[in-house]
């Protein structure tokens, strides 16, 4: 069958093994090239292949429910189900998204951009089909990695105890984005070693069911395998659950693949079936990564590997340049460790666990946990950073307020990836942070305007005790150089760059959107001044006082959610202070932002550059 025909999983089920070996190639052979053109997610779908296509041969999607955890490992699911040719603008704007997404199919029950999701979600659909007296299978597809998660293990635990009916896909290739850790791997790993024990059930219970004797030897055959089960194989992450466990068995064997789920499906309560396959499955850079570069990948040419996207010249990663600054400023403060949750490659943090290796944990994927880890070594004297994606340190709101702030510890948060991050949409930009943190009592919320800024509000972070202090920077690059001579910066206090001395307009932002607004500004000549808005808790209360009882016109321009933001904190400000003048705020207003391009995205949104100077003109009469 040529993989373009497919327009339904339907079209799938009469094909013998070897054509579905053969789809299984065209599929790999497939997604490198489309991904390679467009970016994507490559290694969890090239691992996931022949177990998508063994699942899509034995179910029925859409009355059956693929619910994949995190969604980001759906892209064969995506062409199975007849989508093959929108693959050409994968993630772009108004293109298919790279997760699962109701609105875009049928064969999309659920969405999701953080891990550890699946099986409540998966369990809710149950309980709700078992309600409705439905009938129809629900398959949660969850990595290893995912299983680290709490919110994984509280379902499990609620699983255990509803015992309805449900097959639990373990997808286990021993990575998460990079290398996974902990205790529960360890379990894992005497899992993948186990030899497989239920082979033999599915043969012999049509010949077994259909007489007395059978139902008997049947019976007698169960309590057989829960011996073996506790006795051979260790099942004590699922056996202690009261879960039902089919494995190990090998993710790229179709044959076998298609026998367990055939009797996976037959089973009347909760059942894992424990998959082993290779992430990166096809493609030897992906198999043989072991830090996550091939995890999310830009452009990239299929015959060498190498990325078609380039750093200009003396510009590193936002994230590279925390990094640096790190463990600069760890060489002589002993007390300095860095905490991540799984993100050691993508916060850059190679060079600091490399170097200080006692002083650098890995939580996997628990951003909770970390954030009340570190929390618990501040308690004892020690300076942790954690590094953690905006979109992900929403899951860790309630440890930042319970057991940070409240305490006043002075946690280090390093907030990666804020603002709009482009292409993976509206479950990864960063827009929610400045709301989130500002309220939060004994907080102190900045982000730097250019790599130099950033080193000095690292170093101040870590020169005050008092209080937590985090750092927002975005995805993407900066110009770079090394700060020789750390000073501290005032904390609270903005920077103002008048242009010209009778400036007519005020602009208030922050980020690198300063020195973007203050270039095309002098390109073009305006009267104009911007300030550093470099703190969004505290404000610089007495420069603000000062701009807003000038007579000078005054726009913030921020490119995050609005409500709660800085322009939010302005017009509180001003409330509090009686003042009345009017002002006219840009922001992100009550929407979730989908994908695309970052430039597209705020045009889209009436943020972009353009958009604010031609308010700047109209202000100034231009």
């Amino acid at each position: 069958m040529n993989l373009f025909d497919i327009k339904e999983p339907a079209d799938i089920q009469q094909l013998s093994i070897q054509e579905l070996q053969d789809l299984s190639k065209q599929i790999r052979k497939f997604l490198l090239n489309s991904i390679s053109k467009t970016g994507g997610h490559l290694s969890s779908n090239l691992g996931i292949v022949e177990l998508t296509v063994a699942m899509h041969y034995v179910f029925n999607s859409p009355k059956d429910k693929f619910i994949y955890d995190v969604g980001h490992q759906s892209y064969v699911h995506k062409i199975l189900t007849g989508r093959i040719h929108e693959f050409a603008h994968l993630r772009q704007y108004k293109g298919l998204s790279g997760f699962q997404k109701r609105k875009e199919s049928i064969h999309d029950p659920w969405e999701a951009g953080h891990s550890s999701t699946s099986l409540s979600a998966a369990l809710g659909m149950v309980v709700a089909r078992d309600l409705n007296q439905e009938s129809y299978h629900v398959l949660p597809i969850i990595g290893d990695g995912a299983l680290t998660g709490g919110m994984a293990m509280e379902a499990l635990n609620q699983i255990g105890s509803e015992q309805r009916k449900m097959i639990i896909i373990f997808n286990d290739n021993h990575m998460s984005i990079s290398k996974n850790v902990g205790a529960i791997d360890q379990k894992f790993n005497r899992l993948r070693t186990s030899k497989p024990y239920m082979h033999f059930k599915h043969d012999l219970k049509g010949a077994l069911s259909s007489s007395r004797v059978g139902k008997s030897v049947l019976h007698t055959m169960k309590n057989v395998k829960d011996v073996v089960k506790d006795n051979v194989v260790d099942t004590s992450i699922f056996g202690e659950f009261h879960l039902h466990y089919i494995g190990p068995v090998d993710g790229h064997d179709l044959p076998r693949l298609i026998n367990v789920l055939e009797m996976a499906k037959d089973y009347e309560g909760p059942v894992v079936v424990h998959v082993l396959t290779k992430k990166g499955k096809g493609y030897s850079f992906a198999e043989n990564d072991v830090d996550g570069k091939w995890h999310g990948v830009s452009q990239f040419d299929l015959t060498t590997g190498k990325s078609l996207s380039t750093m200009p010249k003396g510009h590193l990663s936002w994230s590279e340049v925390m990094s640096k600054s790190l463990c600069d400023l760890a060489e002589t403060n002993k007390d300095i460790v860095a905490i991540t949750p799984a993100m050691i490659g993508g916060s850059k943090l190679d060079n600091f666990f490399s170097k200080y290796p006692d002083r650098s944990f890995d939580c996997g994927i628990a951003e909770e946990h970390a954030m009340t880890f570190a929390a618990g070594l501040c308690t004892n004297g020690k300076r942790p950073f954690i590094s953690i994606y905006s979109s992900f340190l929403q899951r860790a709101y309630d440890q930042v307020n319970h057991d940070v702030a409240r305490m006043k510890l002075p946690v280090v948060i390093g907030i990666d990836r804020c603002g709009l991050v482009g292409e993976d949409g509206e479950t990864h930009h960063g827009v929610f942070d400045i709301a989130l943190l500002r309220h939060i009592p004994n907080m102190v919320l900045s982000q730097p305007k250019d790599a130099i800024e950033a080193q000095h509000l690292l170093y101040t972070a870590f020169s005050q005790n008092e209080c937590p202090f985090a750092i927002r920077y975005p995805r993407g690059n900066t110009s770079y150089e090394k700060v020789e001579n750390y000073h501290q910066i005032p904390i609270g206090s903005w920077e103002k760059f008048q242009l010209k001395e009778e400036s007519k307009v005020v602009v208030i932002t922050y980020g690198d959107h300063v020195d973007r607004i203050i270039s095309k500004a002098k390109v073009n000549d305006l009267a104009i001044t911007v300030v550093n808005a470099r703190f969004f808790k505290p404000l610089d209360e007495e420069m603000l006082l000062s701009i807003l009882t000038d007579t000078q016109d005054v726009i913030i321009y921020e490119t995050d959610i609005f409500a709660g933001g800085l322009g939010s904190a302005i017009l509180e400000f001003m409330n509090k202070h009686r003042i009345y003048k009017d002002i006219q705020c840009m922001g992100i207003q009550d929407c979730f932002v989908e994908q695309g391009s970052v430039p597209q995205l705020r045009k889209t949104l009436h943020l972009d550059m353009n958009t604010l100077f031609e308010m700047i003109g109209r202000c100034i009469g231009i």
